[in-house]
């Protein structure tokens, strides 16, 4: 990495602190640190399609899939406990559910070995159709009168009641078991269909998280989820504006710590031979695979590791606002969006990607206010001519947002197509 890199990195950083310190002038502390909050976990969110994309070049197009499962961690790890759901007999309808899914699962994972005893060829389809079909009409069997009496006595199943941060884990973890399934299944696909598969996953779990009200509560929504510093009314602090700041900031401030742990980590997996490895398979998997590197195994890995960090960014996103909402997920908020971030930013450069979500997070907000100045400027301008004053000035400022998205990436890809932070490689002569 050449000195004038180094400069060019550092100018570009400081002027994004210039725009935050410009959007705080105008919109205050208290907005300017709870943009800084949603800046720090879409960032975070880049940096884990980063190490997809940037990493292994893997199209993955279901980024909102793995931010909701993310929120809905939050729900049944931290959410209070549904006193009603486990005073009735929900607890056991449920169980009996789970039961018959295991068992089900056990006689599908039975029917596909059918060979090992002499079944095969249209045999062993038939026993794995009759094997599919008996594992779920027995599984409906049971979670139907489940979910009928628990939305009716309980509402949903409700929380744990255990700390946030546990709930950012959890989401994580979960995120990355879903990850681990769909990668079984798709990484062996071609790009293109990698990302067309992804994309039906994602909307498979909004369906399901949006159906499943004895769950989820579907589109009523869980609200309030609990934070894991005090919020403005637990500081304390009487005066209400340096409450809402203080609860703020703290919240941010633990943000900023795990994303400074999560970055430094990455970054050192990144200089490591683990990282030259998967630059290796990155650039060339045919040559790598030649070379004795177990190809499928270390895709697998970096799409679990991506999808995890996705899950607790998009936990950290419901716990901030204290609400899940399955109807709310929406793909060019939740995937496109990120997607701008990494490109813009630097596909393979986790600096790049910090600086991605951070400034894309920031136009995107910033750009509603700054077009209804504009407009209705504009708006003031034109009638004073004698001509007719623009229509819907909130409604056109606020499609503003997807056409500012179009100019900053056509001008990024026109005079910056590796990205604003690009991945730079150490060479031995550099040392």
């Amino acid at each position: 990495m050449s000195t004038g890199d180094n400069r060019r990195d550092a100018l570009l950083i400081a002027g994004l602190g210039v725009i935050i310190v410009g959007v705080w002038l105008w919109l205050g502390s208290a907005s300017t640190i709870q943009l800084m909050v949603s800046a720090v976990s879409y960032a975070l969110i880049a940096l884990g399609l980063n190490v997809q994309w940037g990493y292994a070049g893997q199209f993955n197009f279901g980024v909102m899939g793995f931010l909701m499962l993310g929120g809905y961690a939050v729900v049944l790890t931290s959410f209070p406990v549904n006193e009603a759901f486990w005073s009735s007999d929900g607890p056991n309808l449920l169980g009996r559910a789970i039961v018959a899914a295991l068992l089900g699962l056990a006689l599908v994972l039975a029917a596909h070995r059918v060979d090992r005893i002499g079944i095969r060829g249209r045999a062993k389809v038939f026993v794995v159709v009759v094997a599919y079909a008996l594992a779920y009409l027995g599984y409906r069997s049971q979670i139907d009168p489940a979910t009928v009496l628990i939305e009716s006595e309980a509402g949903f199943v409700g929380g744990f009641g255990l700390h946030p941060i546990l709930g950012w884990l959890v989401g994580g973890i979960l995120a990355g078991i879903v990850a681990y399934l769909v990668g079984k299944a798709c990484l062996g696909l071609r790009t293109d269909y990698l990302a067309i598969a992804t994309i039906g996953i994602a909307e498979i779990i909004r369906a399901l998280l949006k159906n499943m009200d004895w769950l989820t509560r579907g589109t009523l929504t869980v609200s309030p989820l609990p934070w894991p510093v005090p919020t403005a009314l637990e500081t304390g602090i009487d005066d209400a504006t340096l409450s809402l700041i203080t609860a703020r900031a703290g919240f941010l401030s633990l943000l900023v710590v795990l994303i400074a742990v999560i970055f430094v980590l990455l970054q050192r997996a990144y200089a490591a031979p683990w990282g030259r490895m998967m630059r290796a398979i990155r650039d060339n998997h045919i040559a790598a695979e030649a070379m004795g590197k177990d190809v499928k195994a270390r895709q697998l890995e970096i799409f679990v590791l991506g999808a995890f960090l996705m899950g607790i960014g998009g936990a950290m996103l419901s716990t901030y606002v204290q609400l899940f909402d399955p109807g709310g997920y929406q793909p060019i908020n939740h995937t496109f969006i990120v997607w701008v971030m990494v490109i813009v930013g630097g596909a393979g450069s986790n600096v790049g990607a910090l600086f991605g979500g951070v400034l894309i997070i920031v136009a995107w907000n910033m750009s509603e206010p700054v077009s209804r100045l504009l407009f209705q400027q504009l708006d003031t301008l034109v009638q004073a001519i004698g001509w007719a004053g623009i229509p819907d000035v909130d409604a056109r400022a606020l499609q503003m947002r997807v056409f500012l998205l179009g100019v900053v990436i056509t001008i990024a890809l026109r005079y910056a197509p590796r990205g604003l932070i690009p991945e730079r490689i150490r060479r031995h002569e550099d040392e």
